[in-house]
């Protein structure tokens, strides 16, 4: 590769970042004119035979890795005579929902011929740019696309208006080939990446499971961990860059996981809050997501973190392993607490519901040699993580400095 540099100091289609055996400048259209624009449907989920079939049915929560070979939902053919069946090659992209990062610039390219959901919207070529090289552009501009050209009040959406006028620069056939095989590779690390962390996910799972299964276990009510507690009121709006620590409920749900190590939130406001002590469980206690969700209880490592929202606490009596619990509740126990959540739109879990609640635990011998397996699984899926974001951090720094 070499950088190539505008010495006359004009503007010229060209990247940053360029193959050296490739000289002159791109050329430039519109997604309009070198691609057919094509939006699904959701066949009605009224009649169920829609959804007994053997043709790909593709949602926009699908759209998460380069390449998607099968969907979650298959429908009948009958059901797919009103929709588009799109080749292998398509890109398809997310176009609902872009409100919420994890689904903004989201996009994959299919390897079976399938169907697509309005959520979705397909790119088929008719000029020379290939959907691999679309792919790559998308996913430099996608987020950005999404988040100043999205249309809607609560939910916000693209539509085939908006993007058939988007400006493309592009470079010949073989400069783009070459592209779309060195972007591949990349992509190809960071699927075995999370393929690793999969794994390792996996293999925790197992390991208290197993054990679980052939430790002795003796019969308790979640009243008998310890001692339980409430929390202070904090929402986002008291957040601030730098402060005294603090965790938001919400946060259970995205930031943390069984163990809190590191407390990512700072607040000004310490008037009428809690504190929490080292070794304290949190529970979240709403949700607009599914009552399953609410049983991810995390343990704190750190003593005197504010504590706000909907969540409620249990001071852990020294005759259990705090750290166990948030293991054994998260991965064994969660559908069987699950029973207690209550409402329909907005779940609630409060700690008056669950007290009665009955545990069958090892005891505290085995508690602590289970969860020190636990964590130091925990510390290797976090070096693997960590070596996710680098990838991920390479892969878009090249984005931007290959595709204009």
């Amino acid at each position: 590769m070499t950088t190539k540099i505008n010495n006359e100091h004009k503007k010229l289609n060209v990247p940053n970042l360029r193959f050296k055996e490739f000289q002159g400048e791109w050329k430039e259209s519109t997604i309009g004119e070198m691609f057919d624009l094509y939006s699904g449907n959701t066949p009605s989920r009224l009649n169920k035979e829609h959804f007994k079939g053997t043709v790909n049915w593709i949602s926009s929560g699908e759209l998460k890795e380069h390449y998607i070979y099968s969907s979650k939902e298959q429908i009948s053919e009958e059901a797919a005579k009103s929709l588009k069946l799109l080749p292998v090659g398509t890109f398809v992209i997310a176009i609902y929902g872009l409100e919420a990062e994890g689904v903004r610039g989201t996009g994959s390219i299919i390897q079976e011929p399938s169907t697509i959901s309005q959520a979705c919207m397909s790119f088929i070529p008719k000029g020379v740019i290939e959907n691999e090289f679309l792919y790559s552009w998308y996913k430099k501009h996608g987020n950005v696309i999404g988040i100043r050209y999205a249309q809607g009040t609560k939910q916000q959406n693209l539509s085939y208006d908006i993007l058939e006028k988007f400006m493309i620069v592009y470079p010949n056939t073989k400069e783009q080939e070459k592209l779309n095989k060195f972007i591949s590779l990349l992509d190809e690390r960071i699927t075995t990446q999370n393929k690793i962390i999969e794994d390792l996910k996996k293999l925790k799972c197992a390991i208290i499971e197993k054990h679980y299964r052939q430790a002795k276990l003796h019969k308790y009510k979640i009243c008998d961990l310890g001692v339980p507690f409430s929390v202070g009121s904090l929402s986002k709006e008291d957040l601030s860059e730098e402060g005294h620590e603090c965790i938001l409920y919400g946060e259970l749900f995205t930031t943390y996981d069984c163990v809190i190590n590191e407390v990512k939130s700072h607040t000004n406001k310490i008037a009428n809050t809690t504190l929490s002590q080292k070794g304290d469980l949190l529970f979240p206690s709403s949700t607009t997501v599914d009552a399953v969700s609410l049983i991810s209880p995390s343990v704190i490592d750190t003593p005197n973190v504010i504590l706000g929202g909907d969540m409620f606490g249990i001071h852990i009596d020294k005759k259990f392993n705090a750290y166990y619990l948030s293991y054994y509740i998260n991965l064994i126990a969660r559908k069987k607490l699950a029973i207690y959540a209550k409402g329909s739109t907005i779940i609630h879990l409060h700690y008056k519901d669950i007290a009665k609640a009955q545990l069958l635990l090892p005891d505290l011998c085995e508690q602590d040699k289970i969860a020190k397996c636990m964590m130091a699984e925990d510390a290797k899926i976090n070096v693997e993580e960590q070596l996710l974001t680098k990838l991920e951090k390479q892969k878009q720094y090249l984005l931007r400095q290959m595709f204009i």
